[in-house]
């Protein structure tokens, strides 16, 4: 037998500062958002986080942006352009990163890493998704095809299949239901209260300070080509997560299994797939004191790590404890979690497994309302986290998410008072 030694990789950094950002909001699949490419998404987002900020463009050293699955024909160009129509000077270079639905954790991360190389001292992170538009696709068209083989395939429906296990990623929340003994039931009453907070908050306009709206337009900077994008219908203007909507238990008990005919897992308590844009503006203690920001929270380490595929869905478990080692705190220290509500039955089981208080976790409601866009959900998490932080005085959050393949990411932030930026 081959021994596997549990191992995760992590940072802890020094003067790293998360300024503030901006969101579209989250268009459900097929939705207001649907024939708005990721690039253009990105360039929104991007757009209200300086100005939310306060940030001028041309103080921006370096742009990272994730997107996931490449949804139009110039997806290969989305983090440079997004940089270009941000305004940001042609000067500064761009960079797509790639770690599934850890991405936007992880153009977070990459920011703060380039800050500590001194490659630069603030930079754009960010993250878009259109999952509207992803792909049927077809491989080996110029080398044909053997006889009734053709390769096609739908590139949102292959890319939530993991053909090493194999299964689906609904397939993992499944084992985790029966490794952790969670019942249907239990499932859908933790689905219930993620709709019924996202709907409650977002009607007493919790998430303003994160969404800007969206509608059709033109994104024009000199010298480059228009960008034109149409909402639908085209004169809908987006202002609120579409994807949330209210439900009850009677509801999503009705609901049939969506991976196993026993299973747990429904579309009512599995995270919703959706298109939207993130962003937000990273920067070390110089560029805070020199320019005399406030940030909403300082970045105190991240780390990930790898589990099983098959429970891929436990990912932020070992994330989470590597980072309280790192940094010599315990989950007693944290105050609030923003952990992605892949799917019922496995957020169920990260609690489970961390001891996790609920009532500390998601306090807003979370992916199963709000929706999933894959490269930008981290961004949406940490901004999110960060935020709610301020609102209630507390001092140390955790943002994580599962990582399909079997992956973790967790990232550590603390608020503080502004004469003690550091």
């Amino acid at each position: 037998m081959t021994h596997q030694k549990q191992h995760s990789f992590g940072a802890i950094y020094e003067g790293i500062y998360l300024l503030g950002g901006a969101r579209t909001p989250f268009g459900k699949f097929c939705g207001t958002l649907g024939a708005i490419s990721p690039t253009d998404l990105g360039i929104i987002a991007s757009r209200a986080a300086l100005e939310r900020t306060s940030v001028p463009a041309n103080d921006i050293e370096h742009v990272i942006f994730a997107n996931i699955i490449q949804s139009g024909f110039d997806a290969i160009y989305l983090p440079r352009h997004v940089g270009l129509y941000t305004g940001i000077p042609q000067c500064v270079p761009a960079q797509m990163v790639q770690r599934i639905c850890g991405s936007g954790f992880e153009t977070i991360i990459t920011a703060a890493e380039q800050i500590t190389l001194r490659k630069c001292s603030v930079a754009l992170a960010g993250g878009a998704e259109n999952m509207t538009l992803t792909p049927t696709v077809a491989f080996g068209n110029r080398t044909g095809y053997r006889f009734g083989q053709p390769r096609f395939g739908d590139m949102l429906w292959e890319g939530l299949s993991d053909p090493s296990i194999p299964t689906t990623m609904g397939g993992t929340a499944e084992i985790l239901a029966k490794k952790y003994d969670i019942t249907r039931e239990a499932v859908d009453e933790f689905a219930l209260r993620s709709h019924l907070l996202a709907s409650t908050k977002s009607k007493e306009g919790r998430f303003e300070s994160e969404i800007v709206p969206v509608a059709s337009g033109v994104l024009e900077c000199n010298g480059l080509q228009p960008r034109t994008f149409r909402t639908t219908p085209t004169k809908a203007v987006l202002s609120q997560d579409e994807n949330v909507r209210p439900t009850s238990i009677e509801e999503l008990s009705k609901l049939k299994p969506s991976f196993s005919s026993t299973g747990v897992q429904t579309p009512g308590n599995s995270s919703g797939i959706v298109d939207g844009g993130a962003a937000v503006v990273v920067a070390n203690k110089w560029y805070v004191s020199e320019k005399g920001k406030t940030p909403l929270a300082r970045l105190v380490a991240s780390a990930s790590a790898g589990v099983d595929p098959r429970i891929m869905g436990i990912g932020p478990v070992p994330a989470i404890r590597a980072v309280l080692e790192l940094t010599g705190l315990s989950m007693d220290n944290i105050g609030l979690f923003e952990i992605n509500e892949a799917f019922g039955a496995q957020i169920i089981a990260v609690e489970r497994e961390l001891g996790l208080k609920r009532e500390k976790l998601n306090v807003n409601g979370g992916a199963i309302a709000l929706g999933h866009p894959l490269g930008a959900t981290g961004i949406r998490l940490t901004h999110t986290l960060a935020l709610e932080m301020q609102k209630r005085g507390v001092r140390f959050g955790i943002a994580s998410a599962c990582i399909g393949g079997g992956q973790g990411t967790a990232v550590l932030l603390e608020t503080i008072p502004a004469e003690k930026v550091s």
